[in-house]
């Protein structure tokens, strides 16, 4: 079993910045793909930045220039250092992990951009 441990969600004004860590334990076996994803209200969840393959990185559109994820291999933890945050950002962000193949999800953690 594989748990994911996220944190750093919180509230924050326009403009301001946050840092979201994901901690992975367990069985974990080999890592395909390893980042964030994130669902605002009424919407899907979408991709926000992630890891894949040896050094591959995907950020969403949106995100690019704002937010930046990096990795602490040994500790098996993602982080995400978010940016020039907008109300547009507000979402729940949840941590996947892909694992031989299988995927898992944190329990998220919420973010709200607001004045």
């Amino acid at each position: 079993q594989v748990q994911l441990v996220e944190s750093g969600g919180g509230l924050v004004q326009p403009g301001g910045s946050l840092r979201l860590s994901c901690a992975a334990s367990g069985n974990i076996g080999r890592i395909n793909a390893m980042g964030w994803y994130r669902q605002a209200p009424g919407k899907q969840r979408e991709l926000v930045a992630r890891f894949f393959s040896s050094d591959g990185i995907n950020y969403a559109d949106s995100v690019k220039g704002r937010f930046t994820i990096s990795r602490d291999n040994a500790k098996n933890t993602v982080y995400l250092q978010m940016n020039s945050l907008k109300p547009e950002d507000t979402a729940v962000y949840y941590c996947n992990l892909v694992s031989d193949w299988r995927p898992y999800w944190g329990q998220g953690t919420q973010v709200i951009v607001s004045s």
